[in-house]
């Protein structure tokens, strides 16, 4: 009996915020020791940068300063400034100081996702140094940059404001900088935040990066070209998409009269006659109101609908809401970072995953300044996020590692960069972190294609390649003798007693008929480093350096 046991047997329930829930288990949002806790404070602020110019159509300018905290080498300061919307000062205290509070909770392609992240670092600050982040902001028009310092209470998961102010602006800036003491381990973060930069500066090609280290070190990655993808749209969502849940606040928010306008203003791909078909295999009348399937006695039809909805054979999910970064923009920013001998790129078709719609884009780059290494590198990302940590995981480590590299001609070690970039309304992550993608059969078939597709045009290349080296060891072999032959020839078809010396270029009309002779026998393959020189010019230039004694 619950009478008779000890009050010291008794279980304690209370309630936890989530915001003391992040604080208490900090490993989960990748916050499991100093130098991880470093890494995922710059990656999270320049995250947010990046969203708040190129997803709004400003060419970002992003500067990152990290440095130590009166010489204590445990704690870092960090601070991130761009150029981007800014943060409204009506929600700049919630933005940074309340957890899951965020502009994010659309349906739109973004980097980040769960409006935790900034917020971790900001927990994870107070907790090992107990200093308030300070945030700096102005929008776009505004002729002021308001100030705030903040931490948040973890046990009403509220912002506490510490000081806050506003000054009138003296410079033409728009924008935000935030700046957080944390616990740090600088030593070992170093190489991860760096390539971490590094990789951004691939994905983003049209930004300008500055990054200045605790070691004095000021890392400028330029800008080379102004050239953006088309900012992400928030979408609607898609009937293969939405649980029970979803539809029941849909149902609530909704302003349709009935379920025919509700199907066809609240979803997408959805029209009237596909409407009008799925409410008439679902049994369901398109007259009724909206609000009626909320009644408790109409549950089981609200679970009948959904279920309905994922099977019903609607249109496939748009995918003119993402923003890819394009063929073009993947091989400036492979070119810039490797300089390579060859490089290449594809942006896949649309596809969707349970009802999200995605969009895979592979590059692909070989030789030149690339080091050989025993498996391609790998550079991974999700909606322009560099993924770092565990790789091994990832989907397209598994793809990679599938392939038979030697079947593409490719022996290794081989100089080869492989770029997967996967963007979505939905990116299936395995964990908050936002480190790996899960194995969903359908994106991991996009990134197999595209792969291989590049690797088919890779193997092409080198083929071509070897073919113009074979016929340039022709040429080579056949040119530097025809001087000498031509001297010859034109000695011997005279009468033995006019043979005498020939005077310089006397023998140029047989020299002439050679060059002609083997550029028609000897076929030059045309690629990138030989777009259509003729084998004439090659035979005549080699001529050129000869010296015949």
């Amino acid at each position: 009996m619950v009478s008779s046991m000890s009050r010291n047997e008794l279980e304690k329930f209370r309630e936890m915020s989530v915001a003391e829930f992040f604080a208490r288990y900090r490993e989960v949002a990748g916050f499991s020791n100093p130098a991880r806790a470093l890494y995922q404070t710059v990656r999270e602020l320049v995250e947010n940068s990046l969203d708040a110019t190129d997803g709004h159509g400003i060419v970002p300018e992003v500067k990152i300063y990290i440095e130590r905290v009166n010489g204590d080498r445990s704690w870092c300061k960090v601070t991130v400034e761009d150029n981007g919307i800014g943060v409204p000062p009506t929600v700049m205290s919630e933005a940074f100081g309340k957890v899951l509070f965020s502009s994010k909770y659309v349906l739109r392609q973004t980097r980040g996702m769960y409006g935790l992240g900034v917020k971790a670092s900001i927990l994870y600050g107070w907790a090992t140094t107990g200093n308030p982040v300070e945030v700096q902001s102005s929008t776009r028009g505004s002729d002021y940059i308001y100030v705030k310092k903040l931490y948040i209470d973890t046990k009403r998961n509220e912002p506490v404001v510490v000081e806050e102010a506003q000054f009138k602006k003296n410079v033409s800036w728009n924008g935000t900088r935030v700046s957080l003491i944390i616990e740090c381990d600088w030593q070992r973060a170093k190489a991860r935040i760096l390539e971490y930069v590094r990789r951004t500066a691939v994905i983003a090609p049209y930004s300008d990066i500055i990054l200045q280290t605790p070691d004095g070190e000021v890392l400028f990655f330029p800008r080379t070209t102004r050239k953006m993808p088309k900012p992400p749209r928030t979408a609607k969502p898609h009937p293969h998409g939405v649980d029970v849940e979803t539809l029941k606040q849909m149902l609530q928010a909704t302003k349709a009269k009935n379920l025919l306008e509700f199907l066809e203003s609240e979803f997408q791909s959805v029209g009237k006659q596909s409407a009008l078909e799925f409410l008439k295999v679902s049994s369901l009348n398109p007259a009724m109101k909206p609000r009626r399937l909320l009644r408790s006695e109409n549950d089981g039809l609200l679970v009948a609908m959904v279920e309905a909805m994922k099977s019903f054979k609607f249109r496939a999910p748009r995918g003119d809401y993402l923003s890819p970064l394009g063929e073009e923009l993947i091989k400036i920013g492979l070119k810039r970072m490797f300089n390579p001998e060859w490089v290449d790129a594809v942006t896949r078709p649309p596809r969707a995953y349970q009802g999200h719609p995605f969009i895979v884009e592979v590059g692909m780059a070989y030789g030149g300044a690339i080091q050989a290494s025993e498996e391609p590198l790998l550079l991974r990302y999700a909606n322009k996020i560099p993924l770092l940590y565990e790789e091994r995981e990832d989907v397209s480590y598994k793809v990679v590692a599938d392939v038979n590299w030697k079947q593409y001609d490719i022996e290794m070690p081989a100089p080869l960069v492989v770029l997967v970039h996967v963007v979505s309304t939905k990116i299936p992550y395995k964990g908050v972190g936002k480190e790996s993608i899960s194995d969903v059969p359908e994106l991991e078939a996009e990134i197999r294609n595209g792969v291989l597709e590049l690797a088919r045009r890779l193997k092409r290349f080198i083929s071509t390649r070897e073919r113009e080296a074979e016929a340039m060891r022709k040429i080579l072999v056949l040119a530097k003798y025809i001087p000498e032959i031509a001297r010859s020839l034109k000695t011997v078809s005279k009468p033995p007693e006019s043979w005498k010396p020939l005077e310089p270029g006397e023998e140029g009309d047989i020299v002439e008929a050679l060059v002609k002779l083997v550029a028609r026998s000897v076929t030059l393959p045309r690629s990138h480093d030989n777009p259509g020189r003729s084998v004439e010019d090659i035979v005549r230039g080699v001529i050129s350096e000869v010296k015949i004694s």
